[in-house]
C-alpha cells in the first residue's frame, strides 16, 4: 500500500485542481526520503488567511497567518485508522491568500509556490526542522530543492 493523502479544500478560493497538485507533492516527498510504501496518511487543510491565522494563534501563539504550519504526530501517539491500518504522519496547513502573496512577490507561479509549500510541510512531519540549527536548514533547503527539480520546479530559493 502506499501513502494516503487526504486534501481538504476548506476555502472556495483554492482551485479543485490543486488537490491533484497537493498529493503529487506529498508523494513525491515521501519517495524521496524512503516513506511512499509505508502506510501513512498525510493530511493537507487547504485554508485562507483567517483560519491559519486562527490556528497559527491558537497552537503557537502568533497572531498572524503562517504561509505553512506542520502538525506531526507525537511519537508513541500514532493512531491507525481502523479500516485501511494507516498510521497519521500528520497535517499540513497551507492558506491560499498568503500563499499567492509570496508567490507574487518571489515571481513564481502560485502553483509552484503551493507544491514548495507542501514539500516543505511534509519534512517537518518527517522531522526535519530549520529553526533548529543553522546546518538543520540547509538540510532541509537542500532536500526541498532536490524534491522540487524532482518535481520540474526550479529552485526557488535562486530566483
Amino acid at each position: 500500500m502506499s501513502a494516503t493523502v487526504l486534501v481538504n479544500l476548506s476555502s472556495p478560493l483554492w482551485p479543485a485542481e490543486d488537490e491533484e497538485r497537493v498529493a503529487r507533492a506529498v508523494h513525491a516527498t515521501l519517495e524521496a526520503e524512503g516513506r511512499a510504501g509505508e502506510e501513512i496518511e498525510v493530511g493537507v487543510l487547504l485554508t485562507d488567511d483567517a483560519e491559519s491565522r486562527r490556528i497559527n494563534q491558537e497552537f503557537r501563539g502568533l497572531d498572524r497567518p503562517a504561509n505553512v504550519l506542520s502538525f506531526a504526530m507525537e511519537e508513541g501517539e500514532a493512531f491507525p485508522d481502523p479500516e485501511s491500518g494507516a498510521v497519521l504522519l500528520g497535517d499540513v496547513v497551507i492558506p491560499f491568500e498568503t500563499t499567492l502573496r509570496e508567490a507574487g512577490e518571489a515571481g513564481l507561479a502560485p502553483g509552484d509556490r503551493l507544491v514548495h509549500l507542501v514539500v516543505h510541510g511534509v519534512l517537518h512531519l518527517l522531522g526535519y526542522d530549520h529553526e533548529r540549527s543553522e546546518s538543520e536548514a540547509e538540510r532541509q533547503e537542500a532536500r526541498e530543492v532536490a524534491i522540487l527539480a524532482g518535481l520540474g520546479i526550479a529552485n526557488p530559493y535562486e530566483i
